[in-house]
């Protein structure tokens, strides 16, 4: 009896140690899982449009910029920026305010054309996972103000063929992101974000508000306000044109929800604040608030959710909001798909090997799209003209560069090289044998007694060495003309250029020299 009760106490003893032992296991592996989710980097994603190279690096380096940082995190190497080509990329990380711990990773994603082409880059980024995560940025410089309306119109269609084209799940996750963005609690010291709704709060939307979702949350930055001087100064810029173009932004923008912001590289602004705040990227630490700012014209912001008809108003009276914000749902429509055209036999036999053509629903090949009834972008390039539209210049106009290129085939540029040769010459021999022309033969003469027609006289040496001598003529002006448009005709000799023809002359006149 004895000797079984001591063997039943030691497997109790022995079950109780495995299970202390699970219970410490199951302890430890909670709290790593715990800290490696806490150490876990968030990822955020940042889609930049619009700008060139350049402006699009002043663009990083403002949003980069943080006046708080230590020395040492100064002088960090920055991640080099890919923004030559089609489908940019770089990356940030935000830091905390003591600038020790890391708050997220902002993958940059950088596209300059609004070509419907590019559309297949940007849509491979949008997920069911990564469209809560994403912000949109429409960049716009303050050297071409002028060109703002067409440009966020451009951007504007150019996001809806995405999600058009994106899948039911992603529709799905872009409307419901839309939703919650449009239930966030207005303004309220927008303590770096966009507000939470409180439960059982709903703020009803003011007229136009959210009318134009895109799917994803915007935000419209002008940079450069550094340029605004020279808008004054050079092109008779007024108050006028500064607060119609503001109203006219906030008034577009506020369809789709967007904020907006002038910035500068030379000049402290929000721009950090606002971009992290609408990601969702806060500090711990330290508190950021985002201040609205209407009046001072080189530090406007308007935070998302925060703008209405009234506050647009206030600016100026006269400004008709209420057919801005109607024109603009029309401007903004996409258009209608060109059918392909049937290929004719003349293109079928001009077509060889070595020629590329550009698709006829290229949107480099399509013709115009005609103005549409009610459209408002005429107004905004009526009331801020293009200084530059009317003036020549010698420089190759601005815009998108085509994806394809016409190559003719060698048979074609050498059969096209031919004719216009044969042109020219039949035009020169003509116009050298009208000016050489003997004149016109005398008048028949006629008789008393029988009516005799007198012959035409043949050219004399004198008026046949005359043709000849206007016709050499008209070879030296040929060459003349020839020798003016290829230049003159030069080469190295030792490290010293030498004119060949100076050459030449100077060698017949030492040859008559020396016969003399």
């Amino acid at each position: 009896m004895y000797g079984a009760g001591s063997k039943g106490r030691s497997r109790v003893s022995t079950a109780g140690t495995q299970s202390k032992g699970n219970e410490e296991k199951n302890l430890w592996s909670s709290l790593l899982d715990s800290v490696a989710s806490g150490k876990k980097l968030s990822e955020k994603n940042l889609l930049v449009l619009g700008g060139n190279p350049e402006l699009q690096s002043e663009f990083l380096e403002t949003l980069d910029s943080d006046t708080s940082r230590r020395p040492q995190d100064r002088r960090r190497k920055k991640p080099p920026v890919a923004n030559e080509f089609a489908l940019g990329y770089t990356y940030q990380d935000v830091l905390d305010a003591d600038h020790d711990d890391i708050l997220a990773r902002l993958s940059i994603y950088i596209l300059s054309d609004s070509s419907p082409a590019y559309s297949a880059l940007v849509k491979p980024l949008l997920t069911p996972k990564t469209i809560t995560e994403t912000l949109v940025v429409i960049l716009l410089d303050w050297a071409d103000p002028w060109s703002w309306a067409r440009q966020i119109r451009d951007w504007v269609r150019f996001l809806k063929g995405i999600i058009v084209s994106m899948a039911d799940e992603c529709k799905i996750t872009a409307e419901e992101t839309m939703q919650e963005w449009q239930q966030r609690k207005r303004g309220a010291a927008y303590e770096g974000g966009g507000g939470t709704s409180d439960a059982g709060i709903h703020i009803p939307l003011g007229q136009s508000e959210w009318d134009e979702p895109l799917g994803l949350p915007i935000c419209v930055v002008c940079h450069g306000t550094e340029k605004i001087e020279a808008l004054e100064k050079d092109h008779g810029w007024r108050d006028e044109e500064f607060d119609f173009s503001l109203q006219y932004l906030r008034t577009v923008l506020l369809k789709h929800g967007s904020s907006l912001i002038y910035t500068s590289v030379t000049v402290p602004n929000s721009l950090p604040t606002l971009i992290h705040s609408s990601l969702g990227i806060h500090s711990l630490l330290k508190r950021h608030t985002l201040k609205h700012d209407v009046i001072d014209r080189d530090k406007i912001l308007v935070p998302p959710n925060w703008d209405s008809w009234g506050k647009i108003r206030v600016l100026r009276e006269d400004f008709d909001v209420e057919s801005i914000s109607n024109g603009w749902s029309l401007d903004i429509q996409l258009p209608p798909k060109a059918a392909p055209p049937q290929p004719s036999d003349t293109d079928a036999s001009d077509h060889s090997p070595g020629a590329t053509t550009i698709p006829s629903t290229h949107p480099f090949n399509r013709p115009p799209s005609p103005e549409i009834p009610g459209s408002v972008l005429p107004i905004y390039e009526s009331t801020i003209p293009n200084p530059y539209k009317d003036r020549p210049s010698s420089y190759p106009p601005i815009g998108p560069v085509p994806l394809e290129t016409t190559t003719p085939s060698m048979q074609e540029f050498l059969k096209t090289t031919q004719e216009e040769m044969t042109r020219l010459t039949e035009a020169e021999e003509k116009a050298s044998s009208s000016s050489t022309a003997p004149p016109p033969p005398s008048q028949p003469s006629t008789s008393t007694s029988n009516a005799s027609i007198s012959t035409p006289t043949r050219p004399t040496s004198s008026s046949s060495s005359s043709a000849m001598h206007h016709h050499a003529e008209g070879r030296e002006v040929g060459s003349a003309r020839v020798n003016e448009h290829i230049g003159p005709v030069q080469f190295n000799m030792g490290g010293i250029q030498v004119d060949a023809e100076e050459m030449v002359k100077r060698l017949k006149e030492k040859g008559k020299k020396e016969k003399g």
